[in-house]
């Protein structure tokens, strides 16, 4: 075959790929010819994978963000989750969302596009987008659309222009560049729209004109295109009776979409900004999306395009994306993108070890000193941290060693930069005694089981978005095994499908059986539910228990129940209220308060929350949370009682847990105690701030926070000595 044989066979290769992650395919394929051009042999070979996304809908999270690959399974944020560019110097809103990522059909030329907006401004605040053109993926270039400027006598009205996305048609030879609009006029809807970018990619040189809208006449948005099987796949939201991600193909373009029936998406909870890549040397194909009321991706698997199973459990990130796209690169990329955005802390960071509490690495810059917290289980005489070993970087030693011995050197190399020797050592601190983000902890003895279980909020959403409970056993209050997904809202509570907050839970022994009663917080409502086990399954009451605040109480969240039994009557009570401390006594039947014995309770103005009853030697002890959970300095104070609705008596040190900032713990709050069966010991179960990044968080420590356990001791006129809150936490408890 001749050089220009090849050449011209190279070229239609090329002019049939569209997407990306086509194009990986369709490159790899080609570079198993003897002659090759160029371009192909420079980046035919992907081994990694590039993911571009932003946050959050803070203006400040409104920002491009990426992250890397080497199998398309496993992310780490480049630039330890800070933005890459800035959306104040690239748009006309001051925010950016919803990026996408395109490799041109050059081979090293890149577009990304995104939606100009800062939804703080309203969801019908924005108009354009932002076009970004790069041949290294380091350095860009942006030119901003306003789309009623560029073309004023068509589109003049329109109200929104949201995802945009880019694809090579070739059968004009252009980009085409296609996004969702909504144009002004009653009963109008959102349709997918098409116009053709310039050859420099710094302007739409053509009128927009309609690709596709939903057959069912309601919204359509968040297109993403694949070429794949002889045709073109167009995966996009919908709304109306079928709320998800659906498909339409076509075999061109421009022409005719058909849909195809069903829904995509593996979830009950509402997704968008569907994103399909194609995964390097393999047949399957990922497609991802944004679960965005519940604050996290979700990632499904499979061949053919239109059937997907849940990979989650395969899946990890160190960073919370939303609306964002995946693009095949090469080593040399990979590698460029390291050095470019890729730090000694963030290599440390990555650390991924069995027993390892990742979310609790510290990393010390100037005293060039890391500590990795392990679980109680860990083997330190042959102990590999599992660092994470980026395209360009060396690792030395790369193998376990043993740490009993003290600190352990470790040499880092990253491209082009001079290598740093840092000192390693690996402890075995018992708080936080949960791996992850978690609040609000509620601790239980059971009896019908002997073991302590933990039931907390789930933790790690931005704004407190959560919508699932779980639930933590262990023999000895050091070690926690995880019961898994105890309520799901939306699922098993069918009233609320937002903001899981706050449970609490208590085990009541009726007619012989013991029945365990669940209440929480849900969409600023508290349900409950009742199971035959500690763990579970729980049936939701269907209805919620208390829906609004007490009569008179103007101000403050229905949230933050408490539930508490009264050793000397065995009636069982309920408190709940931020901003207001309400109480009542529960009917027999645990599900339904008695309205006449509502109370409400008159703390002092430091009470912000987070109500906790108990009682010990004759005295009743109400605990509540001061200040905001947003505020290092939130704290646990109290008051005694001599009965469970009466009045308090408040000591001038009433102060029970705060922050310790010689040892970098903040926002010590919203607490549960547990009682030793049969002895006069005790336990504060309490959260903090994430240690040791919350305190550099500003108001995302709020909602990034993790469980303790320290001992609580009593003076001998039964006040509460002050706690002082530690890394080491408790010894394991026997009974």
């Amino acid at each position: 075959m001749s050089f220009n044989k090849i050449k011209v066979l190279l070229c239609l290769i090329l002019s049939l790929s569209t997407l990306t992650f086509v194009q990986a395919e369709q490159l790899s394929n080609a570079a198993g010819n003897k002659k090759k051009s160029a371009s192909v042999s420079t980046n035919g070979n992907f081994s990694a994978y590039l993911f571009v996304y932003f946050t959050g809908n803070r203006k400040e999270e409104e920002q491009i963000h990426f992250a890397i690959s080497d199998n398309g399974y496993n992310f780490k944020a480049l630039n330890q989750d800070k933005p890459v560019i800035s959306s104040e110097t690239i748009s006309l809103s001051g925010g950016v969302r919803d990026p996408h990522i395109l490799r041109c059909e050059d081979g090293k030329t890149f577009y990304m596009v995104a939606t100009d907006m800062v939804c703080g401004k309203g969801w019908n605040s924005n108009r354009g987008m932002v076009l970004l053109k790069s041949t290294d993926l380091v350095n860009w270039t942006s030119t901003a659309i306003h789309i009623p400027t560029a073309f004023p006598n068509e589109f003049g009205d329109v109200l929104r222009v949201w995802a945009p996305q880019t694809i090579f048609d070739p059968t004009v030879g252009k980009y085409m560049v296609y996004f969702s609009m909504l144009k002004s006029g009653e009963g109008d809807y959102d349709k997918i729209y098409y116009s053709y970018a310039n050859k420099d990619f710094t302007a739409l040189e053509t009128t927009p004109k309609q690709l596709f809208f939903n057959p069912t006449k309601t919204a359509c948005i968040d297109g993403d295109i694949v070429k794949a099987f002889g045709q073109y796949h167009l995966f996009y939201k919908t709304e109306g009776a079928e709320k998800g991600i659906k498909k339409a193909v076509s075999d061109k373009l421009t022409g005719e979409w058909k849909t195809v029936d069903g829904l995509l998406q593996q979830t009950s909870s509402h997704v968008e900004g569907a994103g399909v890549f194609k995964l390097n040397n393999s047949n399957y194909w990922i497609l991802m999306y944004d679960m965005y009321t519940s604050g996290r991706y979700q990632f499904t698997k499979g061949s053919d395009l239109e059937h997907f199973k849940v990979i989650d459990q395969d899946v990890t990130m160190d960073f919370h994306p939303r609306h964002g796209t995946v693009m095949p690169i090469t080593r040399e990329e990979a590698e460029r993108l390291t050095n470019k955005w890729v730090s000694i802390p963030a290599i440390f960071e990555s650390a991924k070890a069995k027993g390892l509490k990742k979310i609790n690495i510290v990393v010390d810059t100037i005293a060039k000193k890391v500590c990795y917290p392990v679980s109680t289980t860990t083997d330190l005489s042959s102990f590999n941290p599992g660092l994470n070993n980026f395209a360009g970087v060396s690792i030395v030693p790369d193998k376990a060693v043993d740490f009993t011995k003290g600190g352990v050197k470790y040499t880092i190399k990253i491209a082009g930069k001079k290598p740093e020797t840092y000192t390693v050592e690996a402890v075995k601190n018992h708080n936080p005694v949960l791996d992850g983000y978690y609040a609000d902890p509620e601790i239980l003895y059971s009896e019908k089981t002997g073991k302590f279980y933990i039931y907390p909020t789930s933790d790690g959403f931005t704004n407190w978005s959560g919508n699932y409970f779980k639930c933590f056993s262990s023999d000895n209050l050091v070690d926690w095994t995880d019961q898994g997904v105890i309520l799901q809202l939306g699922k098993d509570v069918k009233w609320a499908t937002r903001n899981a907050w706050a449970p609490c839970i208590i085990e009541k022994k009726i007619n012989g059986q013991y029945k365990y009663f669940y209440y929480f917080t849900a969409a600023q409502q508290i349900g409950v539910a009742v199971s035959d086990n500690p763990t579970g399954p729980f049936i939701d009451l269907g209805k919620p228990l208390i829906e609004k605040r007490p009569e008179g109480i103007t101000r403050g969240q229905v949230i933050d129940q408490d539930v508490f039994t009264d050793p000397k009557t065995g009636k069982s009570y309920l408190y709940w209220g931020n901003g207001f401390m309400t109480g009542a006594e529960l009917n027999e039947d645990m599900t339904s308060i008695k309205q006449e014995t509502l109370t409400i309770l008159k703390p002092d103005n430091t009470f912000r929350e987070g109500t906790y009853v108990f009682y010990r030697k004759g005295i009743y002890y109400f605990m509540w949370s001061e200040d905001d959970t947003r505020s290092e300095n939130y704290r646990v104070r109290y008051a005694t009682s001599t009965s469970p609705l009466g009045t308090f008596t408040i000591s001038k040190d009433n102060l029970v847990i705060a922050k310790d900032t010689e040892s970098a713990i903040f926002g010590t709050g919203h607490n549960s105690v547990l009682q030793i069966p049969g002895k006069d010991e005790w336990y504060i179960v309490y959260h903090r701030f994430n240690y040791p990044k919350g305190i550099t968080q500003g108001d995302a420590a709020g909602y990034n926070r993790e469980v303790c356990i320290d001992k609580m001791e009593f003076n001998v006129d039964g006040s509460i000595k002050q706690v002082i809150p530690t890394h080491k936490g408790i010894d394991p408890v026997k009974l």
